[in-house]
């Protein structure tokens, strides 16, 4: 692709404002480990709160969530809840209130406030830094391969895609080095707004050069609904007669069993609690357990609404105005393609603007995996088991070094796969799949012991890697391998669940005394009886948390509620204003209902 001179100057401009953003906040970042990797508890929560939004709008996943709005029109919007998107909800409702009243910095540190000090706790401990480990490196390696990609269509360079990678990974990896979280977070911020700014620039590109009528007349029959029975429904013989093709591929079109999986697997995902990577990070970053809620809450609010703009008006742009260019892509139709084959079409001055916000999407999700993935080695290796009594200078230094190490372990992994959305979608589906079960256990039942998280967590990932393996040496596309994946769930979480209980239950009961000091720190609801019992005899003035009721309705209520911020950019786009009417007066009156059952009730803590 050939860029104009203004294009390239924007790209350039955007890259050397970022890095003097990153470096300004190095010497704040450098006091000690809290300053490095939380940003000293001293960054307000909707500067966390667009910071994690920026983090989660990435390219790959942009051009993954074009797709699936292009070929499954409205319903689409269901598909990405297999993360699942509205893991936010349970965050904002009570997990992030739960999660920062432990008042650690890591996800594995978290293990010894449950677990204690315990064989089983110090086992359960190394697991997670394993799974962090290991999972930051896929995302690294998963990004490498798709920033390459991305990079390799559309800048104007004679560079191979691997170079690129290395690039702009380096560049990205100078400032997140000697910034910390402070640098993360400030640079989270200025991409945020450059990538709404390009949002709202497509979104209003997409509404001027496109009619209702010709929407309507490039898309097939029930395209538009959101509506769905058992079956799919969707036919492009007479549109783009490739997409049937890609719809038997997926083997999707028993659609409402797949949203039921989906369902699911998502709640299960999201009661487990965040995976220890940046999301979690951002959640202990915050000052006080309600700033964790209020941030949760805010970070659908700022990522739905400009990310949805982007994705429905590239979508519209390539069905409607550059249909031949997306129809005719060399080597064949690819609904993954409609993103950069549009993007090369824009008017000049736009597209660098744009390039510029998606390249802002990428290191924004990078560098904040580069920060949580060295949180992990050092926090919870180098100075837990190896160096416990160094300087805090010492611990920031050994920061630098281990975020140059993951990053060349990530390279060199991006460099080996051959196929980034199998090989990498295969690691981080088993490695997530292997979550679930001993992290929901850990939370609502107090007779869960270390040896049990232990044991689920390492049966559970290594049946998801095992079991999803011949269909990654099929090396088929990404669609392929998810749903397979999603289908081989039950089986994975059943693994892992006996597991952990078995394990339970053949080990003694953990310390009484560390369940007790988590059950008051904590407070959640679940099977807590005996522990809530000997805690309120010993302090009869403790209140158990009896909001169970009241956090399940909020989560339902949520659940709508996010999904009307997806909605209301959608229909708008795509001139659906009746629907769009009903969706604003839904978002109105759950907003109302969440402000007075949710909000209100947060405690000032």
């Amino acid at each position: 692709m050939q860029l104009q001179p203004i294009d390239i100057g924007i790209i350039v401009g955007y890259i050397g404002v970022i890095m003097i953003a990153g470096f300004a906040m190095s010497k704040l970042a450098s006091r000690n480990l809290e300053s490095y990797f939380l940003g000293g508890h001293a960054v307000p929560w909707y500067v966390l709160g667009v910071a994690n939004a920026s983090g989660m709008f990435d390219i790959t996943g942009t051009m993954w969530l074009v797709m699936t709005i292009f070929v499954y029109g409205l319903r689409g919007v269901f598909l990405p809840w297999v993360w699942p998107v509205f893991n936010q909800v349970f965050l904002m409702v009570f997990l992030a209130v739960w999660l920062r009243r432990s008042g650690v910095m890591t996800g594995a540190e978290w293990i010894t406030t449950r677990f204690g000090e315990s064989k089983g706790a110090r086992l359960s401990h190394i697991s997670v830094v394993i799974f962090a480990i290991v999972s930051v490196i896929g995302f690294l390696a998963y990004a490498f391969k798709g920033i390459g990609k991305f990079s390799g269509i559309l800048l104007p360079w004679n560079l191979s895609d691997n170079q690129y990678a290395m690039i702009l990974m380096g560049v990205t990896s100078l400032y997140v080095i000697f910034g910390g979280m402070l640098s993360v977070t400030v640079t989270d911020v200025i991409q945020y707004i450059l990538m709404t700014i390009s949002s709202i620039f497509i979104a209003v590109i997409a509404f001027r050069q496109t009619t209702a009528e010709q929407i309507n007349a490039a898309v097939p029959d029930g395209w538009h609904n959101l509506l769905f029975g058992w079956k799919l429904n969707l036919d492009w013989s007479q549109h783009i007669p490739q997409i049937n093709e890609q719809l038997a591929n997926d083997g999707w079109e028993l659609f409402g069993i797949v949203f039921m999986i989906v369902l699911f697997k998502g709640i299960l995902n999201s009661a487990a609690g965040p995976a220890p990577n940046y999301d979690m990070q951002r959640v202990l970053s915050t000052r006080s357990p309600k700033e964790a809620a209020k941030m949760s809450g805010f970070v659908s609010v700022v990522l739905f609404m400009p990310r949805y703009l982007m994705i429905v008006g590239i979508t519209l742009l390539g069905l409607v105005v550059f249909k031949d260019v997306t129809t005719q892509m060399e080597g064949g139709f690819d609904a993954e393609k409609v993103l950069p084959s549009v993007i090369e079409h824009l008017p000049a001055g736009l597209t660098g603007f744009v390039l510029a916000g998606l390249l802002a999407a990428f290191m924004s999700t990078f560098s904040a995996t580069i920060n949580a993935g060295a949180s992990y080695v050092v926090n919870d290796l180098y100075k837990k088991h190896i160096n416990p009594n160094a300087p805090a200078k010492r611990y920031v230094y050994a920061s630098y070094i281990c975020s140059v190490l993951i990053l060349i372990v990530g390279i060199a992994f991006g460099m080996m796969t051959k196929s980034v959305n199998t090989v990498t979608q295969w690691i981080v589906n088993g490695l997530f799949g292997g979550y679930t079960a001993a992290n929901i256990l850990k939370w609502y039942w107090w007779r869960f012991n270390g040896f049990g998280y232990f044991s689920g967590m390492i049966s559970g990932i290594v049946a998801a890697i095992f079991l999803p393996l011949p269909l990654v040496l099929r090396d088929q596309n990404l669609l392929w391998n998810l749903e397979r994946n999603i289908a081989l769930f039950p089986i994975i979480l059943a693994i892992s669940l006996a597991a952990s209980v078995i394990a339970t239950l053949l080990t003694k009961a953990d310390d009484e005394e560390v369940l007790k000091r988590f059950y008051k720190q904590v407070r959640p609801w679940g099977f807590w009886g005996p522990i809530r019992a000997k805690v309120m005899q010993e302090d009869p003035s403790f209140r158990p948390n009896t909001a169970f009721g009241r956090d399940m309705t909020n989560v339902a209520v949520g659940i709508v509620w996010q999904l009307t911020l997806v909605l209301v950019p959608t229909y708008l786009l795509i001139r659906s204003y009746r629907n769009l009417g009903i969706t604003i007066a839904v978002l109105i009156v759950t907003s109302i209902f969440l402000r007075f059952n949710w909000y209100d009730k947060l405690e000032n803590e």
